[in-house]
């Protein structure tokens, strides 16, 4: 169709088209018929100019197996700029994911780059640490151990964080009281019923040769005293240099061999010499390695679990044994709360028999339950294409209780979905093996968050007060109970409100760093010391310490 006119008639350029055969050029009178042409030239110039300009400035990518994997390590790679490597890159280090988990949607996100950075700032961004690093050497006035007086055996008690603070205070006990520790034996009869000795679970010989300035460490007791009498005794409970200086090192006089039946907290948390603090750290965040292939497994977990993007490591505590110590029933079928009653009333060394479960969780003494960390996550403004990695036993009803999770957050995923059968195989029926696997992707990962504070918990969010890591979520399980069942009865519903409210709530429960916290005032006697923050979940101002710049903001102090 031609747009020019030239002062015809309709009817006579009507009468000229069909006249003309088809694909006849109009003969134009001559004064337009040169403008005309020139304007032709115009537009050819034009595109043959933006056709070259295109092949010289634009990227051309050849279609090829690797393009989304390529799309997924350019996504991965804007967050490991922000979230360094693990400190020892000898250990922890990349490996590329498997063929089926690299093909994951949630690893190829096409958000701009400023949808990017309000994600990040609001979801994942790292506390700031203020010039807070690790500090664990010595002081001027620490010297290697004296000679020792005889020696020290260790019978571990509990699940596998609560061994390792257990073995890093009985180093520190060797220490104090001039005693040649053996290398200790791990619990093989409490409810995991984990048979793993000290050397399938941690790196034996990195131990040893860490501490050897600290502690004599032997792999077993001389044959000599291998039928001697020996002294032993549950060392009492968050006890102080006071108590082993004196009532047992005075032991030595009588026994070669002390015997430690328990170990779990029987070292005071506060008030105790900056070397020995820093011992325990120096214990627990270097000398206390898990075994190479442990550590190599784990690596492998944390790397197919970036392949998705920035993930959130979730501490599920929704096991039976969880469940049955703490009496919480909340959401569950009659028949399987009194399955519960039935394991707790028949494990002897629990020693709460009978727990009024309402109560207990309006106290928020119970762990919040999956369809409860889906909502508060959801508050939190994760959105559903969040990876989350389920760092827990066997949760207890299986699918039937993870269904309403799994449906907010579908990429759920575990060491049991990252790894093969024959990959997992040598750790399968260990507990405490399976449970390392847990804490190495825990405290790797851009955010960890607990349904209940228990000793891998703290342990993880101690961990990563002292590595800089990212946020640590700690939920307020007791103001979250009460919006939880204002939903349940209808007087609130999901959405902006109750958003608000729960991120009001937790702008502080990040894994900030602080000071330690002190007992509970008007606390006494033991329950003095249970109100205390562990040490080894914030060792901070031990272990974590300030670096002096001339141009320091005194409001970054922590306080």
């Amino acid at each position: 169709m031609c747009y020019c006119s030239d002062g015809r008639s309709n009817e006579h350029r009507k009468a000229a088209n069909s006249a003309q055969p088809p694909l006849t050029v109009i003969q134009l009178p001559r004064r337009v018929a040169v403008p005309f042409a020139i304007l032709r030239r115009l537009l050819i110039a034009t595109v043959s100019f933006l056709a070259v300009t295109t092949l010289l400035f634009v990227h051309v990518q050849v279609p090829s197996s690797s393009s989304s994997s390529s799309s997924s390590h350019s996504h991965r790679n804007y967050f490991t700029d922000k979230f360094p490597a693990f400190h020892d890159p000898q250990r922890w280090t990349r490996e590329q994911a498997p063929p089926y988990l690299s093909k994951a949607t949630f690893a190829a996100s096409k958000l701009n780059d400023s949808r990017w950075d309000s994600d990040y700032e609001k979801l994942w961004k790292p506390p700031p640490n203020h010039g807070f690093l690790p500090c664990t050497k010595p002081t001027p006035n620490y010297t290697t151990y004296p000679e020792s007086r005889g020696y020290l055996l260790v019978h571990t008690n509990g699940g596998l964080n609560q061994m390792r603070t257990g073995i890093c205070d009985m180093v520190v006990v060797a220490r104090i009281i001039n005693a040649t520790l053996v290398i200790p034996e791990l619990d093989k009869k409490s409810f995991w019923q984990d048979n793993s000795n000290f050397s399938d679970i941690f790196d034996e010989e990195w131990f040893i040769n860490s501490l050897a300035n600290d502690v004599k460490i032997i792999k077993k007791l001389p044959k000599n005293l291998v039928h001697a009498t020996k002294m032993v005794i549950q060392f009492k409970s968050w006890s102080t240099m006071d108590y082993y200086e004196n009532e047992i090192a005075s032991m030595w006089d009588f026994y070669k061999v002390i015997r430690a039946s328990k170990t779990d907290s029987r070292l005071a948390n506060n008030k105790l010499p900056s070397d020995i603090q820093k011992l325990r750290c120096r214990t627990c965040f270097e000398a206390l390695r898990f075994s190479p292939r442990i550590e190599q497994m784990g690596k492998i977990l944390v790397e197919r679990m970036r392949s998705f993007g920035p993930y959130i490591a979730l501490h599920l505590r929704y096991e039976k044994d969880m469940l049955a110590f703490s009496g919480c029933t909340h959401d569950l079928s009659t028949a399987e709360a009194e399955e519960l009653r039935i394991i707790r009333e028949h494990t002897a060394y629990w020693k709460r028999k009978h727990i009024d479960p309402i109560e207990e969780r309006s106290k928020g003494l119970c762990p919040l339950t999956p369809k409860e960390v889906g909502i508060f996550l959801t508050a939190l403004g994760y959105p559903s294409s969040t990876p989350i990695y389920i760092a827990a036993g066997e949760i207890y009803g299986g699918e039937l209780h993870m269904a309403e999770l799994r449906s907010r957050y579908p990429l759920l995923m575990s060491k049991e979905k990252l790894a093969s059968v024959e990959e997992l195989e040598p750790f399968s029926i260990h507990a405490s093996q399976m449970a390392a696997l847990d804490y190495i992707v825990s405290v790797e990962s851009d955010v960890f968050v607990h349904s209940y504070p228990g000793n891998m918990a703290r342990a993880v969010e101690g961990h990563r007060r002292f590595l800089s890591r990212g946020r640590s979520i700690s939920p307020d399980r007791k103001a979250l109970v009460r919006l939880f069942d204002k939903l349940a009865n209808g007087k609130m519903t999901e959405g902006i409100n109750l958003s608000n409210k729960i991120i009001d709530l937790h702008q502080k429960r990040q894994g900030l760093l602080r000071k330690r916290k002190g007992p509970i005032s008007g606390t006494k006697g033991l329950d003095r010391f249970r109100s205390e923050e562990a040490f080894y979940s914030n060792p901070l101002p031990d272990c974590i310490c300030q670096t002096p710049t001339p141009t320091a903001n005194a409001s970054h102090v922590v306080r």
